[in-house]
């Protein structure tokens, strides 16, 4: 069983996600650690990006600030490094091709099994194209995860087949955030993938509330957040790890009685 895997073993995860830099890295090291101590399962490190075409305002925005704020994937290869000397559960990097591209494939992947990355997402690399970074993650124990989105339902057996880590299961069409009502069938979804592949599936795209994530985690193995985690960054700044960490804790208790 892989890293990003075990995030499962113990019962339906519950998956934060947080833009590095934002507004430094400093403050998104004590926010990181803040989630871990309030049940975290897994930590999705955002790597900015200055097109970020998966994303809502919310998270574009983080990504700006982030930018602005001198952060490059250098710093965060560093970063994760510190981190790593005390936080225990995984970490896996959710960015875009041309930041691994302009890296170096293979270079990226490698940094990223030193300083202790157990998985990357890749949201504008379609399915027919992950062989491009798929093999070298492997290489290196890296598991290269994959999304199955609503339009994807004649593709769900290929997804699901080759799938590594965990199934990122997007609930909605359009970009990132904050949504008052998920109306895609992820029951059906999920009954889907588990035809052909063992492999957890957790969703995400817009749940914010803890109801929400009871209802996801219900339906799938567990669920991800970021638009709602970032906004709470983008009101409190430096002094947002404690508000983070309570909005962990709440929304992880709504998971675990799934």
């Amino acid at each position: 069983m892989s890293n990003t895997a075990k995030a499962f073993a113990d019962g339906k995860a519950f998956i934060p996600f947080i833009t590095c830099g934002d507004p430094d890295l400093e403050t998104t090291g004590r926010i990181v650690r803040e989630m871990e101590k309030n049940g975290a399962d897994l930590v999705e490190l955002g790597i900015p990006f200055s097109d970020p075409t998966a994303e809502g305002p919310v998270i574009q925005g983080a990504n700006i600030r982030a930018l602005s704020g001198g952060v490059t994937t250098d710093k965060i290869f560093g970063f994760v490094e510190e981190l790593r000397k005390d936080v225990k559960i995984p970490l896996v990097f959710m960015t875009y091709a041309n930041v691994v591209f302009s890296y170096g494939i293979e270079r990226f992947v490698q940094r990223c099994a030193e300083v202790g990355i157990d998985g990357i997402i890749l949201p504008d690399v379609p399915f027919e194209e992950k062989e491009e970074f798929a093999p070298t993650c492997r290489s290196h124990g890296i598991d290269f995860i994959s999304l199955i989105a609503p339009t994807s339902e004649n593709r769900i057996e290929t997804i699901a087949g080759s799938a590594e880590g965990f199934l990122y299961i997007v609930s909605s069409l359009g970009v990132t955030g904050v949504r008052s009502e998920i109306k895609t069938d992820i029951g059906a979804m999920t009954a889907s993938v588990r035809k052909y592949s063992k492999v957890p599936c957790a969703v995400g795209f817009g749940i914010s509330e803890p109801e929400q994530a009871k209802k996801m985690a219900g339906l799938s193995d567990g669920c991800i957040v970021g638009s709602a985690i970032v906004k709470i960054v983008a009101e409190h700044g430096r002094e947002s790890a404690p508000f983070v960490g309570e909005y962990v804790k709440r929304m992880k208790d709504a998971v675990r009685e799934a």
